[in-house]
């Protein structure tokens, strides 16, 4: 006879079932695990007897194999503890047979029987619902794995625990669904003395998510407003939450019992490798730029990160999505995400102080910004002025919106575009707006559309700068609550972009 039990293996964030077949038959005893398993799979099989032996129950004296079928896809990780376990509870006839066929499941066994949460709980929740089945993991990944309502989610403290639920003896209640919440009202906008541009850059790029650089000399506020931004933005909606919290449930950062609705926001260090931006290593595991999505990644000191570094990030701002390729994996992730930049205008960071400028000026300012390349430069939305703020400024009373004020309208502009783009596919906000649907939703007035060909003109706009200028000016429309795209909105939308042209 062979038991069966099931589980997954990951493949990006896609959740591969893998069907676990336990054989016991006559032979020298051993126990042997085939299916292509890593070493922390090979290593189940000391952890499960071990567990197995914890709670009295005997190996027979037979030979015992495990099979990870499909066998020519690699098994990696700790989590097929549970499911080789199941497997052998069922081959012993401890637990009915169709019980462990019903079940998905994924756990970590200690040597005493503890269950040990693992990493992707709510992929492998995601594919327990495709196939009908009952997912199974250690109790403190179920408040994690319980936001996939289509599944029922059972969370075990121990192994004892499951083979008493599977026997009658003690019913395990389905988990129920976890929220972190994370308070982010310590940091204000009225805390930011001055830099009203840049606030009003920020409000915009919050509303249409667009990408925004701040370029500024060092204490000028850059990195202190990019702060601020999580504030200003939109908790996440259901299927965001979900579709974000799958590529962090990869990537282990859901531990704090069940998943989050404020938006990532990523700050990676100027010195972080390509692998760890855009994804990549051994496992072809998701990067900052994926642990970004629906969200924003701050890259602060731009010019500093290396250039193959930056000129990677080109094609995943165009499409949203990001393919990691290794020698053993071909592994695509969703990478939708702002991106807000900070730079001083040269190296030594003081070029526009006269007093404090080197001598090298202005040839050391486009030396330091040439190291962003012109069509990554391109794909800045917006692009915006930081200048330095006196001591003596730091005394008067806080000025603008506060942050709270500022998210309101962020939520208004953002609920309108929802509206806007109900049934537009792959369109969600007016960042994403392209083609037909661009012309339909951003055609400006008479005196707009003359102001933007005046500029297009005298600028050389390229066609996707042109594009981005409309995008813009629809955000701003829609913060203005307009209808329609008019010459104050392109002239606002251009003033950002002209920043850009300047410096490049």
């Amino acid at each position: 006879m062979v038991a069966r039990a099931y589980t997954v293996a990951f493949e990006g964030i896609r959740a591969r079932q893998v069907e676990v077949q336990c054989a016991i038959s006559p032979g020298l005893p051993a126990f042997s695990l085939v299916g292509l398993p890593d070493k922390a799979v090979s290593e189940a099989r000391d952890r499960v007897r071990s567990a197995l032996s914890s709670m009295a129950i005997a190996l027979p004296s037979k030979r015992i194999t495990i099979n990870l079928s499909p066998a020519d896809l690699p098994k990696e990780g700790s989590h097929f503890d549970l499911p080789i376990a199941l497997a052998l509870l069922a081959a012993l006839e401890i637990i009915p047979a169709d019980a462990a066929e019903g079940t998905c499941s994924l756990g970590e066994l200690s040597l005493d029987g503890t269950l040990i949460p693992v990493i992707g709980a709510l992929p492998a929740a995601m594919a327990a619902a495709e196939d009908e089945r009952t997912l199974l993991c250690p109790r403190a990944s179920g408040a994690e794995a319980a936001w996939v309502g289509a599944a029922e989610v059972i969370g075990a403290a121990s192994l004892a625990d499951v083979v008493r639920h599977y026997t009658g003896q003690s019913p395990l209640a389905p988990a129920e669904p976890g929220e972190v919440t994370t308070d982010a009202s310590g940091r204000d906008l009225l805390d930011v003395k001055g830099q009203e541009r840049a606030k009003r850059a920020l409000e915009i790029a919050a509303a249409g998510r667009h990408h925004l650089m701040m370029v500024g000399t060092p204490g000028s506020g850059k990195s202190m407003l990019a702060a601020r931004l999580p504030g200003i933005l939109p908790p996440l909606t259901a299927p965001e939450a979900l579709e974000t919290s799958m590529i962090h449930s990869l990537a282990g950062l859901l531990d704090e019992g069940g998943i989050n609705r404020t938006r990532p926001f990523r700050e990676p260090h100027h010195t972080a490798s390509m692998a760890a931006i855009v994804g990549g290593g051994r496992r072809a595991g998701p990067g900052e730029i994926s642990l970004a999505h629906n969200g924003v990644l701050f890259m602060d000191e731009f010019p500093e990160f290396a250039r193959t570094v930056l000129e990677t990030l080109r094609q995943p701002i165009e499409t949203g999505e990001v393919m990691v390729a290794r020698a053993n994996a071909h592994v695509k992730y969703p990478c939708r995400f702002m991106l807000v930049a900070a730079a001083n205008p040269c190296k030594c960071g003081y070029l526009p102080d006269p007093a404090r400028a080197c001598s090298r000026a202005p040839q050391c300012g486009e030396d330091y910004m040439g190291r962003i390349s012109g069509p990554l430069m391109d794909r800045f939305d917006l692009r915006v002025e930081v200048p330095p703020v006196a001591f003596t400024d730091l005394d008067l009373p806080a000025s603008g919106d506060s942050s709270s004020t500022v998210a309101g309208c962020v939520a208004e502009a953002r609920a309108l575009q929802a509206r806007r783009f109900a049934d537009a596919g792959r369109t969600w906000l007016n960042a994403d707006a392209e083609g037909e649907m661009l012309e339909q939703v951003a055609t400006p007035d008479t005196e707009g559309r003359d102001l933007i060909n005046r500029v297009a003109e005298r600028f050389g706009l390229s066609a996707r700068g042109y594009h981005r200028v409309l995008r813009v000016a629809r955000t701003i429309a829609d913060l203005d609550h307009s209808d329609s795209v008019r010459r104050p909105h392109i002239a606002e939308a251009v003033s950002y972009r002209l920043a850009a042209a300047k410096e490049s």
